[in-house]
Order: structure tokens, then sequence, then C-alpha cells
């Protein structure tokens, strides 16, 4: 994504977009989607697109984040991807460490676990493995090694309670860009029907993926998909988001989203993209109570 940083600034707007830009509202949904049992509470804890860089994601402000999710006493903490900025703001940031970042992240609490995905940005800063089209990647393997469990289109059974629910992870959408006929092309590493079949039951399924236009083909066996990757759009005037990056344009642009009785949030993310901006779609640390109200 690209904005005008002094385009914004001209307008009178400059010092209030980047301001919102720190900082990190806590935005709370309760559902109990299709196929959901209303007696499962579930809290889940969703953090997305930190795009670590200093100084505006460094990791002593990731850590802050972290104690504010532990003070919430989440079941189960999602993680959607986007952990470091790559070559997205290069020039108005320098890189964080990849083990200071994920060693704050290592301090988030759950006692169903912490679970994530990779980002389009975790596979693009390391070009050699873009080139060779495959993994690991530098990001995944400092959330290993920080403890937290890395899914790459793979489903775990979780338990509360003596009830269980699925919760899988895809793999990137975006992971391999390329140019063909003049345009830019994306392919990625997801496997949404290799994933869905290593369910092995008829308990409910949470998918976590990163780009959200995958929903178009996802299945209504799926309960809820929980995404990251457009910020909300960044920056959005009036609610309308100039620059989105899905083919949906702003169809999977924020928050929760209802088709054919089909359910996805789409988190607006905690960090920037192009530059440190945000405008009309601040940070946010997304909050989900599932089984607490009916839809």
């Amino acid at each position: 994504m690209g904005f005008g940083v002094a385009g914004l600034a001209g307008a009178g707007t400059g010092g209030y977009a980047l301001a919102e830009s720190f900082g990190s509202n806590i935005t709370r949904y309760q559902m109990t989607p299709p196929g959901w049992p209303q007696d499962l509470p579930v809290r889940l804890l969703v953090l997305s697109d930190l795009h670590a860089c200093d100084p505006w994601m460094t990791a002593e402000r990731i850590a802050g984040m972290v104690e504010q999710v532990n003070t919430l006493q989440p079941d189960c903490v999602l993680l959607l991807g986007d952990y470091v900025a790559g070559h997205s703001i290069g020039r108005f940031s320098k890189p964080v460490p990849h083990r200071e970042w994920a060693n704050a992240l290592a301090g988030l609490k759950a006692p169903m676990g912490v679970h994530a995905v990779l980002g389009n940005h975790d596979w693009w800063e390391d070009w050699d493995v873009v080139r060779r089209r495959r993994g690991p990647t530098k990001a995944g393997i400092a959330l290993q090694e920080a403890g937290i469990t890395v899914h790459e289109n793979t489903c775990v059974r979780l338990n509360k309670n003596g009830r269980h629910f699925w919760l899988a992870g895809l793999g990137d959408q975006w992971a391999f860009p390329s140019h063909r006929d003049g345009r830019r092309h994306f392919e990625g590493t997801d496997d949404l029907p290799g994933t869905l079949a290593q369910v092995s039951d008829d308990a409910p399924i949470i998918m976590m993926v990163h780009e959200p236009d995958i929903f178009a083909s996802m299945p209504a066996r799926v309960s809820l998909t929980l995404a990251g990757h457009t910020h909300g759009g960044q920056v959005r005037l009036f609610g309308y988001a100039p620059v989105v990056p899905s083919r949906f344009g702003q169809r999977y642009l924020y928050g929760h989203i209802v088709e054919d009785n089909r359910h996805m949030i789409v988190s607006g993310g905690l960090g920037c993209s192009a530059v440190p901006v945000r405008l009309g779609a601040p940070p946010e640390i997304v909050q989900i109570d599932l089984g607490t109200a009916q839809l």
C-alpha cells in the first residue's frame, strides 16, 4: 500500500494521522456463529500486522500490547501474520531483530496456547525464500523458537471443559509475487482443501488466514474465519479506503463480514505499511467472545 504523507499533512491531518498510528484499542465482538455451541464459551485475542520496526513498532511497544492481552485472560491467542516490516516502510524506519519481537510475543499467556500463521511480508523479506518458493522463513523460525505454534495448512483439536473445536491455520496466499503481462500476480502456499481434510469429526472450526480473499471460497463448515492484511485500509476517509490490498476492493476491508450465513472478522491490525500513518483506521487488538450471544 502507498499513501502520500505530504498530501495528508497538507490537508491539515498529518499530525493526527501520525498520532493515530500509536496505541492499541480493544475491539470486542460477542457472537455464536453457525455451528458453534452456545454452551462453549471461548475467548480469543487476535493480533495482526505488527510490522515490527524502529521507531514505529518496537519490541517494547509489542511487549506493552502483550501485557494488554494477558490482562484480558484469553483462552487462546491468535497471531495473523506480517510480523516484520520487510521493505514496506524502509526509509522511515529500521528493522527490529527477529529475536527481539518474537521474544516479546513469547510473553503471551493462554491455556489453549498461542497460534500463528505467516503473512506476505514474512515471506517477502527474504527474496531467496521467494525464489526457491518454500520456507522456512526467518519470521516462522523466530516464532517457533519463541515457543509459538506456527500453522501452515494445519489443524489442531482444542478442548475446553470437555468440549472440542478445531483451530486451522492457512498458508499465506500472497507468498510468491510475480509479474506477467505487465501486471502483478500472487501465488501462495495456501491449501484450503488439504487443511480441511485434516478435520476428523463434526466439531466446529475456526480458520486463521492472513489475507481475507480466501473467504469467497470458504465453505459453511467453517464457523468463523479470522483475517488481517488490509489494515482496515490504513487510511480511511469517511469510511472509504482509497487503497485496499484485495482483489475484492472494499468487500473484505474490515470488521464483521457475513456472506451466505458464513462469518469472517477482518482485523484492522496494529502496524503500518508503506508509510507510518493511520487515519480513520486506528490500531486494534481484537477480542472475540464465542458462545456468548446468538447472531
